[in-house]
């Protein structure tokens, strides 16, 4: 079981090292107006005071006829671990240890039935029960709210961990839902397959995690988001167990099992889910173009998807990401590497590209050889054709070998008091560069009317035949005293702006408690009454993760 940080990202002892990267703090002093010197840590764990937990005798014995003692936690560690998810706002509150809410106990069941008999007993005794995997949601989707209940369950699934069964035949395989990505990888990579998901959070994300908010991979051009890969599921009720069936594809309705993948844990718990497996690519070819702007970046992603290029990953970062990407690049190791990279820089700016001012675009292939390789020769001459200049496999290096450690630059950043987020959408190429625009300029004004300056950096990470995905980063100091004010006032101001433009509230980071307020505008009334329809039928005591989605 992976024990994460209580106060930030990842594992104790593991941090974004910043050596050998000198222009970053003054690229954000510049980009700020003023000095990073001051640090604010968060505070130790001994000082947070929780509440006593509201379970009562009878709560309590009814849990304890379901658990064993060591998969019941009441230890001040576990109900702190499990108070809050990973976002900006999650980690402000938790780093002051202004803790609004946490689970009055935690449960670690390690078989279906067990969660079963929790449900029946939340439902008579009027416990909340709110579903845990990896705990890494930046949208508030795990937090311990109580819904009207007297006292709130989470029920982490860290147990339920094992790869079930392999088909290799069909290429599908039952694995349970609290199986963490890199376990699930291992264990499939001795099989020679791979599941071909990898989102930013995989080393501590969970596959119920991923099925349960409509997860994407970064190379989910090639594999598909998380619902592409789900051939069927089993979700614990109060009433028992619900199973889908494992086919390929079915006309019979309706598809229930699309119903229950996004479900955000407000039906029922996912405990066991068959899935799509791959066999593990034998080649890669990885690099990276550099483009004008992104006018130009984004209309070449637009050709290479539209001409069945067959990309595993496009992402391309506007001249703001790509200006930070550059300043946060590692120095040279060595004089060679130096000289290297001024040759480099001296080229780009010889073709009118510099990083100060281009777009800087990262494209893969995987698969067997021949096709790769014919792939990416075709991908390249159609980049090349849209005004793109390939600069070879060196940025593409370091950002894979980083992929998943960037959020723990976030700690670091949250240290010296600087507020950073992200949000994403998806929305039509049509409609791409208006809301691109839109949006970049409503955070700027956000941000500058609270009196201080900030950066504002958006890539294309995930990319259709017909639209494309924007994720947007912004970074600014905190306005003290009131640093969730200004980021509710900067998130409100996105998601509108999003919405008015014709995107959708979320691509990958799923609904939680964060993205509520606007579901019925992206539903419409009718929509929204269909999903509340199904929460009743599923909860009708309504247990399950009280606050989320609806």
């Amino acid at each position: 079981m992976v024990m994460s940080k209580w106060w930030g990202w990842g594992q104790e002892g593991v941090h974004y090292s910043l050596e050998r990267r000198p222009g970053f703090w003054p690229f954000l002093e510049q980009a700020f107006g003023r000095s990073l010197e001051g640090r604010k840590p968060p505070v130790p764990l001994e000082s947070i005071e929780l509440p006593d937990s509201k379970i009562t005798v009878e709560q309590r014995a009814a849990l304890e006829n379901i658990f064993s003692n060591d998969a019941l936690r009441w230890d001040k560690l576990e109900r702190v671990r499990h108070a809050a998810g990973k976002s900006y706002r999650d980690l402000i509150r938790v780093r002051e240890g202004k803790i609004e809410a946490s689970p009055d106990v935690v449960v670690y069941p390690s078989k279906e039935s067990q969660i079963v008999d929790l449900l029946r007993a939340a439902a008579d005794l009027g416990l909340a029960v709110v579903p845990f995997g990896g705990g890494t949601s930046v949208v508030g989707g795990v937090e311990p709210a109580r819904g009207g209940k007297g006292a709130v369950v989470t029920c982490d699934l860290a147990r339920m961990n094992r790869l079930l069964h392999i088909d290799h035949e069909s290429r599908t395989a039952d694995v349970e839902a609290g199986i963490l990505g890199p376990d699930l990888e291992d264990k499939l990579t001795a099989h020679g397959l791979t599941l071909g998901h990898f989102p930013q959070s995989f080393e501590f994300s969970t596959l119920g995690g991923w099925v349960a908010t409509r997860s994407a991979g970064q190379q989910s051009i090639r594999y598909g988001k998380i619902e592409d890969m789900v051939v069927s599921l089993k979700m614990a009720t109060a009433s028992g167990i619900l199973e889908t069936r494992a086919v390929p594809a079915s006309a019979t309705g309706p598809s229930l099992k699309q119903m229950l993948v996004g479900s955000e844990g407000l039906f029922g718990v996912l405990t066991r889910i068959c899935v799509r497996v791959r066999p593990v690519p034998e080649a890669r070819d990885y690099r990276a173009f550099v483009f004008p702007s992104f006018i130009d970046g984004q209309a070449a992603v637009r050709q290479l998807l539209q001409k069945e290029a067959f990309p595993a990953l496009v992402r391309l970062s506007d001249e703001e990401e790509t200006r930070t990407f550059a300043a946060l690049s590692k120095a040279p190791a060595s004089t060679l590497d130096e000289l290297k990279k001024r040759v480099g820089l001296w080229y780009l700016e010889r073709r009118g590209l510099g990083l100060q001012r281009s777009c800087l675009m990262l494209v893969g292939y995987e698969g067997e050889p021949r096709t790769v390789q014919r792939c990416a020769a075709n991908g390249a001459e159609i980049l090349r054709k849209a005004g793109g200049l390939d600069i070879g496999h060196g940025p593409v290096s370091s950002w894979y070998e980083e992929r998943f450690t960037m959020p723990y630059l976030r700690d670091r950043l949250l240290d010296h008091q600087i507020l950073v987020e992200t949000l994403e959408t998806c929305v039509s190429y049509s409609r791409l560069l208006a809301l691109y625009g839109a949006v970049s300029l409503a955070i700027r004004r956000a941000i500058e009317a609270d009196g201080v300056r900030g950066l504002v950096l958006c890539h294309l990470s995930h990319a259709y035949t017909d639209g494309a995905s924007l994720y947007f980063t912004f970074m600014v100091p905190q306005v003290e005293g009131d640093e969730m004010g200004q980021w509710k006032r900067i998130k409100v101001a996105a998601t509108e702006t999003i919405l008015r433009h014709g995107g959708t509230l979320s691509h990958h980071h799923g609904v939680g408690a964060d993205h509520r307020k606007w579901i019925a505008e992206e539903h419409g009334k009718q929509g929204l009454e269909a999903l509340r329809g199904l929460k009743r039928f599923f909860d009708p005591h309504s247990i399950l993760n009280p606050g989320k989605l609806l």
